[in-house]
Formats: C-alpha cells, sequence, structure tokens
C-alpha cells in the first residue's frame, strides 16, 4: 500500500512541468496523506491544478479506517473489476509528485522509513482515478485514488507495491480524451529500477499531522520510534 507521497517543487515548477495554469491554491506537501486536499490534473477539466480529496474527505473517515481500497487501485484490478473500466474511460487524472515513501520492515516491531525519488530529482506523474459525489449535507465532494503496480528491483528491497509512474509521453495519452482502452491499460506498467533512487528519512514521517521540509532531508537509519538501527 502507498499511503505517503511528497511534492514540494514550486508552483513555477509545476506550471512550467506539466504546461498547467490556476495554481492559487497549490502549496508543497512534503508529506502528502490520506483525507487531504492534494494537487490533481484531471482529462476531463480544464488544463490546471484541481484540489482533491486523497481516498475520502476528512469528515467521511472519522472514525473510520481509510482502506487501501480507496486510496489506492491496483493495475490489476482493471482486469477484475468492470466499474473500474468505466472510470478509466471517464475520470483519468496525474497526481503530480516528486517522491513516495515506504517502509522496511527490519523487525516484528521495527520498520525504517524511504523516501523514493527519480535520480534527476524531478518532479513526475502518478496515474490516477478519480471521482465526484454528493454528501450527506448536498456538498460536491471529489476525490482520487492513486494507482499501483508490482514494485520494481529497487522498491521491493523496502515493500511489494509502488505508483505507477507515468513518463512525459505517457501522461499526455493518460490525459487524452481519444486514448483506447487498451491503450491505457497498456500505460499501467511498473517503472524502471534504474531510473529511481531512494534513501532513509525521518520516523516523524509516520505522523500524518507532520508536513515540514525536515520530512525529506536524508537521515540515519531509525525505526518509527526514533531509534537508531544497523539494518540498511
Amino acid at each position: 500500500m502507498i499511503d505517503r507521497y511528497s511534492i514540494t517543487t514550486s508552483a513555477d515548477v509545476i506550471r512550467e512541468r506539466f504546461s498547467v495554469d490556476f495554481l492559487d491554491l497549490y502549496k508543497a506537501h512534503y508529506n502528502a496523506a490520506p483525507t487531504r486536499l492534494l494537487p490533481v490534473i484531471t482529462a476531463s477539466g480544464a488544463k490546471g491544478i484541481s484540489s482533491f480529496y486523497w481516498g475520502t474527505s476528512p469528515e467521511w473517515s472519522k472514525n473510520k479506517v481509510v482502506s487501501e481500497k480507496i486510496i489506492n487501485t491496483r493495475a490489476e484490478s482493471f482486469a477484475e473489476k468492470p466499474s473500474l473500466l468505466k472510470a478509466l474511460k471517464k475520470n483519468r487524472c496525474i497526481i503530480p509528485a516528486d517522491g513516495f515513501y515506504g517502509w522496511k520492515k527490519v523487525g516484528k516491531k521495527t520498520a525504517i522509513p524511504y523516501r523514493f525519488v527519480l535520480n534527476t530529482r524531478d518532479p513526475f506523474s502518478i496515474a490516477g482515478l478519480w471521482e465526484e459525489f454528493e454528501d450527506t449535507d448536498g456538498n460536491q465532494i471529489r476525490t482520487f485514488t492513486m494507482i499501483t503496480q508490482v514494485a520494481n528491483d529497487l522498491v521491493s528491497q523496502v515493500q511489494e507495491r509502488m505508483p505507477v509512474i507515468l513518463t512525459r509521453q505517457s501522461e499526455k495519452v493518460w490525459l487524452d480524451n481519444g486514448s483506447n482502452e487498451e491503450t491505457l491499460l497498456g500505460l499501467l506498467t511498473t517503472y524502471p529500477a534504474a531510473a529511481m533512487n531512494h534513501y532513509p528519512v525521518s520516523p516523524g514521517i509516520s505522523d500524518v499531522r507532520s508536513d515540514v521540509p525536515s520530512l525529506i532531508i536524508p537521515t540515519p537509519p531509525s525505526d518509527q520510534h526514533g531509534n537508531l538501527t544497523l539494518f540498511d
């Protein structure tokens, strides 16, 4: 499961990288977590950044566990669920990011957080789906889910899944309303390990309330309690 990522670059870089406008509400996130309003770019919307809730809204998540099926959609699931194919045809989006996190288990109660980035450290896009629904008060709520794939050789050292990372060319195809189902499904591949890197970060990333720049600084390997460990 992928339940944390980052998008820490400036609005100017986002504007140039993704050719979008309407960035008034954009802000950096060092610890993007489920239920937060986060930037997405949709296939059907204007050429700009929108803010959707990841998985569900905070009000709906109270006293409930935000499940994997809400925040992540497995690429393999499209072959099993017709409802996902319907969403694939109409509700595609990309999620701007520059890193994502995973926890490497080194004991029954010990896990070390890692941040995965491209070798270039450039921002990238993650394939996603979005939906719109009306809450009990009649408000229109828009949410998104991140599509995941089997981890490559680098990420698999830490966890079994990773986001579907799109290249610049494939994200154009993903957002093109004229792309057919076969073409779209062909984009849901595992990104090559050789193009990526990773490093340990502060265990503070586990706190969903924390969203500060120090979270992406390389840190000596330590578990979720802040205890240094020799395992790496």
